[in-house]
């Protein structure tokens, strides 16, 4: 008798391990931890109205780490810039050697390193006409603003320097054109 109970127990042991699936279990809290749908980037989805392929952001709102930037880009912007936008640094030995770094990285090559307008590819000839320091009219204001958008030649620095680079390399400018002007 007792054989037999344990050649039962043995017997429907064997027969629900055999109806086991290790590699999909019989009951799964939250599924989809388990087994993600993949998408694929940019398919088509549901979750998308029309089939874009993005959704636009809530009008209104501004990316993170973005500020905005109010004077548009144009001469009149430039005008009101250069009368108007105030830098919010202060004038110190960091700022300063941080603003001449920039400046030898982006602006030298073109400008020259005194701000003469003698630069490597003035020089060589690449571009010609561009301006010294000393010759025209500027402020913190306005360097900011054509180093946000560009002005003539000169195109728009804003993708490789940030908000406080920009204010960096207005104070090295200015800080160049007085030493131009004496």
């Amino acid at each position: 008798m007792r054989y037999k109970i344990i050649f039962a127990l043995t017997f429907l042991g064997i027969l629900l391990k055999s109806c086991a699936d290790s590699s999909r279990p019989n009951y799964q809290y939250f599924p989809n931890m388990y087994e993600s749908i993949g998408y694929d980037t940019y398919s088509e989805s549901d979750a998308f109205n029309n089939n874009i392929e993005a959704q636009i952001p809530v009008e209104g709102t501004i990316a993170r780490g973005w500020e905005p930037y109010d004077y548009p880009d144009s001469n009149e912007g430039y005008e009101a810039a250069k009368l108007n936008l105030i830098s919010p640094l202060e004038v110190n030995d960091t700022n300063s050697k941080n603003g001449k770094e920039l400046y030898g990285i982006y602006c030298a090559v073109c400008h020259g390193n005194k701000g003469d307008g003698q630069g490597i590819l003035m020089k060589r000839e690449k571009f010609l006409g561009i301006p010294s320091y000393a010759d025209r009219e500027i402020t913190p204001g306005s360097i900011y603003h054509v180093l946000m958008y560009g002005k003539n030649a000169m195109g728009s620095h804003a993708g490789q320097v940030n908000s406080e680079e920009r204010w960096q390399i207005a104070q090295h400018v200015m800080e160049l054109r007085s030493k131009l002007i004496k």
